[in-house]
C-alpha cells in the first residue's frame, strides 16, 4: 500500500455524470475540464522532526495525440524525489496513459523505482460487447514477466485515466460523508477503494498568499480487513477541478504536495479568493 501512495495522490475524484462514447459505452465521459497543452507543477514536502522539508517535485502534462491511428489524449506524470527524500524512500516514477477523446482508457504504463526496487506495470484496454477487457503485463524487480487477461461488466480505470475522468465530475449533489466507489487496476489486482466527501473549505497555499475555495475528499483503501485513509486532497471548486494540495499519510510520517504552477488551463480559475 505505502509504495503506491505518492502516485495514488494524483488519482482524483470519480465523476458523477457520464457521457456515452459510441465505441466504449459508459466508460467515456464528456471532457469540459481541460484541453491539450495543460501543464501542472507541484512541490513535495515531508514532515521531518516537526519541520516540513521540501523533498521533491512532480509534473503532469496532457496533450492531444494518437493511439493506434485514432485521436487520443496522452497524459504523463513524472515524480522525482531529491537527496533528502532518498535518505528515507527513493522515488523515481514515470506514468503514461492514453485515452480516447471521451476519456475512455486505452493504455497505461508505470515505470517506477520505489525504494530499492524497479518495476513496470502495463494495461491494455478493449471493450468487447460493452464489457471492459484488460490485458496486463508486469515486470518485477527481479526481471520476471507476468501476463493476465480479465474482463468486467463494469468500467475499470488506472491511476492516470481516473484522474482525467475525475476532472469532469459534478459534486453539486454530494453531501458531506458521501462515499463513491473507485475501481482502479494495476497489473496484478483491482483495488478495493473509494472516496469520501469531506465538504468545502478555503485553503491558503504554502509560500504564497494565494487562497482557493476547495472541495475536500479522502481516498480510502481497504487492506487486510481494515480501512486506511491514504490521502486527503483539496481540489478547486470550479470547472478546472485542479488539485491544489494533497495530504498523504505514510507509514513513516506525513507528506504534502502543493500546486506551484500551471499553464494552458481550459477554464478561468474562478475558485481563487482575492
Amino acid at each position: 500500500m505505502k509504495k503506491r501512495l505518492l502516485i495514488i495522490a494524483w488519482v482524483m475524484l470519480t465523476p458523477l455524470t457520464f457521457h456515452l462514447s459510441p465505441l466504449y459505452a459508459q466508460c467515456g465521459i464528456e471532457n469540459t475540464a481541460f484541453k491539450s497543452g495543460e501543464f501542472l507543477g507541484y512541490d513535495l514536502y515531508f514532515n521531518w522532526k516537526f519541520v516540513w522539508v521540501k523533498v521533491g517535485t512532480a509534473s503532469m502534462s496532457t496533450v492531444k495525440s494518437r493511439h493506434q491511428g485514432q485521436p487520443a489524449f496522452r497524459c504523463s506524470l513524472i515524480t522525482r524525489g531529491n537527496d533528502k527524500l532518498d535518505n528515507v524512500f527513493v522515488m523515481r516514477d514515470t506514468l503514461l496513459c492514453y485515452t480516447d477523446m471521451d476519456l475512455a482508457p486505452l493504455y497505461f504504463r508505470k515505470g517506477a523505482r520505489e525504494g530499492s526496487r524497479y518495476y513496470v506495470d502495463e494495461l491494455w484496454y478493449s471493450y468487447p460487447k460493452g464489457n471492459c477487457h484488460l490485458k496486463t503485463h508486469a515486470i518485477s524487480s527481479s526481471g520476471d514477466h507476468s501476463w493476465k487477461e480479465m474482463e468486467y461488466k463494469d468500467c475499470i480505470y488506472d491511476m492516470m485515466s481516473i484522474y482525467l475522468r475525475a476532472r469532469n465530475f459534478d459534486a453539486s449533489k454530494l453531501k458531506e460523508g458521501d462515499k463513491i466507489p473507485l475501481p482502479i487496476a494495476d497489473a496484478t489486482k483491482i483495488a478495493n477503494s473509494w472516496l469520501k466527501f469531506g465538504g468545502t473549505t478555503t485553503l491558503k497555499m504554502k509560500n504564497s498568499n494565494d487562497k482557493y475555495r476547495c472541495l475536500v475528499f479522502s481516498f480510502i483503501e481497504r487492506e487486510d480487513g481494515e480501512n486506511h485513509e491514504l490521502i486527503r486532497f483539496y481540489v478547486t471548486d470550479d470547472k478546472n477541478h485542479l488539485p491544489v494540495r494533497l495530504d498523504m499519510f505514510l507509514s513513516f510520517g506525513s507528506a504534502k504536495a502543493y500546486l506551484t504552477g500551471f499553464k494552458g488551463l481550459r477554464n478561468p480559475m474562478e475558485s481563487k479568493v482575492y
